[in-house]
């Protein structure tokens, strides 16, 4: 097993009656994207500034590469790179004014090619003053001061917030690219379709406490799957409705067409299906926002 790039062990955080965090257990391993999710106000960047010692948790363990971030703060944060959800900037600095004073900050040599080609692939100005920039080049000069010092753990909050569509398919190629030279990729977000596309792992974060932890297509897997059949010839209800892990939503009698709901593995299903004539088979696998979706009813229900 690879190195844990971050461990939180039953971590909890109050802001006076608010029980922010409850209970967090997370391991992130060395190498991985991991995809933090929630909605607004559910714990992501309460648990992200923990991490970096910003705030103290009332309970519980973090270790970052297997140190802790109250005993090590300065060590930590030269090994992260961090985008705050809320990066506040001088608004007199041009951007390469500020990226300069970000890399006297940290004391590190920085690559200036490496922050020119990512401020060219960005599109984004370096003469520009940051007070004349809007959110979505704000944002930019957010992630390339995350980036510029190449360690070996990114923390990303909201890394696409005020990006238009282009842009942001550009943030998550560089993303990869970060991760593909090892470095290790945490980052929250709201927007699943941008989760799916990249992450490793998923974690659901509910009200401060995760409500499930898996691999991204694992996750998709175990969900429901909607399958529509069209068939040559009527076919027995009973034959299809005794199938385990299968209902049937819908019959339309007149042209044959079937519409079930299949739980776990399509095996059976289709061994079923291959001894009638099959005109067509439509496979619908639900979207990490469906799982999303469904684990919050979950939850509410249970509550």
């Amino acid at each position: 097993m690879s190195e844990c790039a971050i461990q939180l062990e039953n971590v909890h955080k109050f802001y006076g009656r608010n029980h922010a965090l409850r209970g967090l257990n997370l391991e992130v391993q060395s190498g991985e994207v991991f995809g933090f999710l929630g909605p607004n106000g559910a714990g992501k960047t309460t648990a992200i500034r923990c991490m970096l010692d910003l705030i103290r948790p009332n309970h519980g363990s973090i270790r970052i590469f297997g140190d802790d971030p109250q005993r090590s703060p300065q060590k930590i944060k030269k090994q992260v790179g961090y985008l705050p959800g809320d990066l506040k900037m001088e608004g007199d600095f041009s951007v390469r004014g500020f990226l300069d004073y970000m890399h006297h900050l940290r004391g590190d040599r920085h690559d200036r090619q490496f922050v020119l080609d990512l401020a060219e692939r960005l599109d984004l100005a370096l003469d520009q003053k940051i007070k004349t920039l809007s959110q979505g080049n704000r944002q930019k000069v957010g992630l390339i001061q995350s980036l510029m010092s190449r360690a070996p753990l990114l923390l990303l909050d909201e890394p696409t917030l005020g990006l238009d569509p282009l842009m942001k398919q550009e943030i998550l190629r560089i993303v990869r690219e970060t991760n593909a030279g090892g470095v290790t990729v945490f980052f929250s977000s709201h927007i699943l379709s941008e989760v799916q596309e990249i992450a490793d792992r998923v974690g659901i974060i509910r009200k401060g406490a995760l409500v499930e932890i898996a691999g991204t297509e694992d996750l998709i897997n175990r969900s429901l799957t909607r399958a529509t059949v069209l068939f040559q010839k009527p076919v027995s209800e009973n034959e299809l409705s005794g199938l385990p892990n299968i209902k049937i939503l819908h019959i339309n009698n007149e042209h044959h067409l079937y519409t079930f709901e299949i739980a776990g593995g399509m095996g059976l299903f289709i061994k079923t299906l291959a001894r009638h004539a099959v005109i067509n088979l439509e496979i619908n696998r639900p979207s990490l926002e469906e799982v999303f979706l469904k684990y919050y009813k979950n939850e509410e229900k249970k509550e």
